[in-house]
């Protein structure tokens, strides 16, 4: 690889490190899949030893931008994981301010009407065949006595996608993350899933037609009844160990 990087003498040196790194990847110098030269030389090229250029990269390890892989062949290789690591630090800070069932449901409220509407306006027949195909794939397991969790859940991130807005996918991530939270701490419940199928049906058929307030309406049915499902279980939202 052609020398691209330049010699630091901060006092923070592995910061420095890893924002001339960063900047690369942002830039589009570095691509994922892009292996990046050895410790070694990486330290040379900016002119630091060995443990700060490991600083360097656990700290873009840590925000997504690169994997570390261990052993023969391995080596840092340029990710984009900068999604899934966002989302899973808000996931975070959300619990640690113990965000409460009503707060949640209120922005999921605003949240997922402004991905339902950007999705009406943008979604392209490849989207409008992924959401279908959700939809089967969550009647088949339920038609078969299986739960569908998983594939309910999926059908948000679908319209987050569908509404060509990064931003919405990766709240809707985020959404999702906390929904699957509150979900996997109480006992499975065949009949949300039947439920939630069937509305997402509903709001599907409405997208398709492009009938905004009967889209609106139904989302907002169906996000308040699952709020509903939660408060007769008395579950303090994100709270663990009842904190």
């Amino acid at each position: 690889m052609r020398r691209v990087f330049v010699p630091v003498r901060s006092k923070r040196t592995f910061e420095e490190v890893s924002s001339q790194i960063k900047k690369l990847i942002l830039d589009g110098v570095l691509q994922p899949g892009d292996k990046l030269p050895s410790e070694g030389t990486l330290g040379k090229q900016f002119h630091v030893g060995r443990q700060t250029v490991r600083e360097a990269l656990r700290i873009l390890e840590l925000s997504g931008f690169i994997s570390v892989q261990k052993g023969f062949g391995g080596g840092s290789v340029v990710r984009n994981n900068v999604l899934k690591r966002t989302s899973g630090l808000l996931l975070d800070a959300l619990q640690m301010e113990k965000v409460g069932l009503k707060e949640f449901t209120a922005a999921r409220l605003l949240i997922e009407k402004g991905i339902l509407n950007e999705a009406i306006d943008r979604a392209d027949g490849r989207d409008i065949r992924d959401l279908q195909r959700n939809v089967a794939e969550s009647k088949a397991l339920i038609k078969r006595g299986k739960f569908a969790t998983d594939i309910n859940v999926e059908f948000h991130s679908l319209l987050a996608r569908a509404s060509r807005n990064r931003v919405y996918v990766l709240f809707e991530r985020t959404i999702n993350d906390m929904h699957l939270d509150l979900r996997r701490r109480r006992s499975p419940n065949f009949a949300i899933d039947q439920a939630a199928v069937q509305a997402h049906e509903e709001i599907l058929d409405a997208l398709i037609e492009k009938d905004r307030d009967r889209a609106n309406r139904l989302l907002e049915k169906h996000l308040l009844a699952v709020s509903k499902h939660y408060r007769r279980r008395e579950i303090n939202f994100l709270t663990r160990n009842g904190c």
